[in-house]
């Protein structure tokens, strides 16, 4: 990037800490939001351009003092070994960013081939992400859900919201979980001991603060019903729990753990906007690119990106090669190892392509 880029970004920072000074801001929570996460990720490229401008500085005066004290001609080498380093940092800092990196998600866990342990894993899955949201101090509700007959689900709506504005958000860490997940284990129903092979799947998609595809109401069924508990318990004496069927799509929304049908419609509306969000941009990035990476919308377990071996207590994704004898753990919520391979192998594809 050149000076008069590094320069807009410098000022854009400075427009922003003074925007965030001014109390007034403050009163529009969304847009307070929004300029403290661009602040956010714009920080670290700011430190990051006054520490390789400090170095330029410290190698120059260095260079010209080594002519009257050879002394100095050291120090200037060392800083000048330091300075490709700090580019290199610069370089990665400025890569383009997914936009929504900062946003909170919406995740669905559905059950698939496997019956009744499908549904036993995907309540594994569900579990396992609520404990890292958990770990991570963010704020994770179940939405709606369908229970199985042995305690598992074989659906379930989950959003998950950062505290604050963290520009590494739920989207930035969780945006590859996508695709289909693989058991294999002894099932609770299995009596002969044998190790059988299942799947559950899930969707995740950024839930956008700004609302940018219009939905028709007249697009809408909208049905209500009495919210119940696991097992049919009924746990509303009324019908609060809210059903919304888009018809051009046939996609179906559910909420009911809202205290009443107003705040269930309203939820679930932010969801079916999410996800026709999520579907209006996978088709414009099919458009522009065969090569775009895309969630398996059907639960087949030869379209896995990870399989979680109980046996062997191992984990793999098999999109980097990851594995990993934690299983254990990271269904307890340590998912940071796995995803950092992934996060990983993002940031180098970006970087070579980049470089190309």
């Amino acid at each position: 990037m050149d000076s008069s880029s590094l320069k807009g970004l410098l000022d854009e920072y400075a427009d922003l800490e003074r925007q965030l000074a001014e109390p007034e801001v403050h009163a529009d929570q969304a847009k307070a939001r929004k300029l403290g996460r661009r602040h956010a990720e714009l920080t670290p490229v700011v430190n990051a351009i006054s520490e390789l401008e400090s170095a330029r500085e410290d190698q120059a005066a260095a260079k010209e003092l080594a002519g009257e004290d050879p002394g100095f001609a050291a120090e200037a080498e060392e800083i000048g070994a330091r300075i490709p380093v700090l580019e290199a940092k610069l370089t990665e800092l400025l890569l383009p960013r997914d936009p929504y990196d900062g946003s909170d998600v919406v995740m669905e866990i559905k059950s698939g081939e496997g019956g009744e342990e499908s549904a036993l894993f995907a309540g594994d899955l569900l579990r396992m992400y609520l404990r890292y949201a958990e770990r991570h101090g963010w704020k994770a509700e179940v939405l709606d859900s369908v229970d199985s007959d042995l305690g598992g689900y074989k659906d379930a709506t989950v959003s998950i919201k950062a505290k604050g504005s963290d520009p590494e958000g739920v989207w930035a860490r969780l945006k590859f979980e996508g695709g289909v997940h693989r058991v294999q284990r002894v099932p609770a129903t299995e009596s002969q001991g044998r190790i059988h092979t299942s799947a559950a799947g899930v969707l995740i998609y950024p839930e956008p603060e700004d609302v940018e595809v219009e939905i028709d109401p007249n697009d809408l069924r909208i049905d209500v019903f009495r919210s119940s508990g696991p097992g049919g318990q009924s746990v509303n004496t009324t019908d609060s729990a809210v059903r919304i069927t888009h018809l051009p799509t046939g996609i179906v929304v559910s909420c009911q753990n809202e205290k009443s049908q107003i705040q269930n419609r309203a939820r679930a509306l932010q969801v079916l906007q999410a996800r026709l969000q999520s579907i209006a941009e996978e088709e414009a990035a099919a458009k522009a690119s065969d090569a775009r990476r895309s969630q398996v919308r059907t639960v087949d377990r030869s379209e896995r990106i990870r399989t979680y071996n109980f046996a062997e207590n191992r984990i793999a994704d098999h999109r980097v090669n990851y594995k990993a004898y934690n299983l254990d753990q990271v269904l307890d919520g340590d998912l940071d190892g796995v995803l950092e391979a992934l996060l990983t192998a993002d940031r180098e594809e970006r970087l070579s392509e980049h470089a190309g």
